[in-house]
């Protein structure tokens, strides 16, 4: 059966399941039972002769939220919480891998180039972050206090407002897909291109070291959190522009919901990130190299684990269900 042909003769009845459940239509567990198998049906095929199509994240997506809703302990009032962070943030993620190594590829290029524009021409810097900055860093420089900017202002407020600031551009570069993934790729280039020229800008004095370990401090969840978001961005657009031969509201409702969990997934990152920026890094003078690179380790293990490894691992565990679901139906 051709793809076009397989979601034409589904396509009311998913609509039917997700009307149900999104809109919390109530429904029997018999009923939840039978839309579990159906779906698990039409995934397994899905899976089958269609791999590479977005219907398979599709209807894993709809699937995976079924088998919560069949699963879930009812008397724990945290339950939808903690279905979110243990199992819809990680599969939203995992659906949406090949749209974080996008926006990452961007990132990493854009880095390169700005490190290797400040050794081009080092007015480069000033045209990225302006001449204020620049000056204020080489004062700095003078005396001895390199990152001195990092303690410019109390550590709450100061970690209120690059809390904020980040969220915000996360938002903007999320919501911003809505037009084009290009506008995104902007974004995550800018983003790329300043961070590469503020290393190469102290590498050109030999303060390489101190200050990848200043900045990645808090910069390992920062960035990676920025670099997130804007795979979520180009998710979005991808739903508009590249929709196959699946129906575009759908696709674009989808790539919406995904996208928004990836975002509101993200913001205790920005938050944690902000904390370490505005209450330790501004004591980057005192800390020991070897406790920076500590808290770089566990920062960086953390954002692989849950949104690399955790993700692949939800995903095996929800195959393994629907697989085993299969089993019992054909038993049956």
């Amino acid at each position: 059966m051709k793809e076009i042909a397989f979601i034409s003769r589904n396509k009311k009845k998913w609509e039917d399941f997700e009307h149900q459940i999104h809109h919390k239509v109530s429904v029997t567990p018999d009923e939840l039972a039978d839309y579990y198998i159906e779906l698990t049906d039409d995934l397994s095929y899905a899976r089958t002769f269609y791999p590479g199509s977005s219907i398979v994240g599709y209807l894993n997506s709809l699937t995976a939220v079924v088998h919560n809703l069949i699963y879930r302990n009812k008397k724990e009032k945290g339950s939808r919480l903690f279905n979110f962070w243990v199992t819809e943030l990680p599969l939203s993620v995992y659906n949406s891998r090949r749209d974080f190594l996008i926006s990452l590829l961007i990132f990493v290029v854009s880095f390169v180039v700005g490190l290797a524009s400040v050794y081009a021409n080092e007015d480069f810097l000033r045209v990225v972050l302006g001449d204020s900055y620049v000056n204020t860093t080489l004062d700095n420089i003078a005396k001895g206090d390199p990152f001195g900017v990092y303690g410019s202002s109390e550590s709450l407020p100061m970690a209120v407002f690059i809390a904020a600031n980040n969220i915000r551009v996360s938002v903007v570069a999320f919501v911003i897909g809505v037009f084009t993934p290009i506008a995104v790729a902007l974004i995550l280039a800018y983003n790329g291109i300043m961070t590469g020229a503020f290393l190469g800008f102290f590498m050109q004095r030999s303060m390489g070291s101190m200050a990848a370990l200043t900045i990645m401090l808090h910069g390992t969840m920062e960035l990676s959190a920025i670099v997130l978001a804007g795979g979520a961005g180009i998710l979005l657009g991808k739903s508009i522009l590249f929709v196959g031969t699946y129906p575009r509201k759908i696709v674009f409702v989808r790539g919406v919901r995904q996208g928004t969990k990836i975002i509101l997934g993200l913001m205790p990152f920005f938050i944690v990130a902000a904390i370490i920026e505005g209450f330790f890094t501004r004591y980057y003078l005192e800390v020991s190299p070897l406790l920076s690179g500590g808290v770089i380790f566990v920062s960086l293990v953390l954002m692989i684990w849950y949104f690399v490894i955790y993700p692949k691992k939800i995903y095996l565990q929800n195959l393994n269900i629907t697989q085993n679901g299969n089993v019992r139906k054909t038993n049956r």
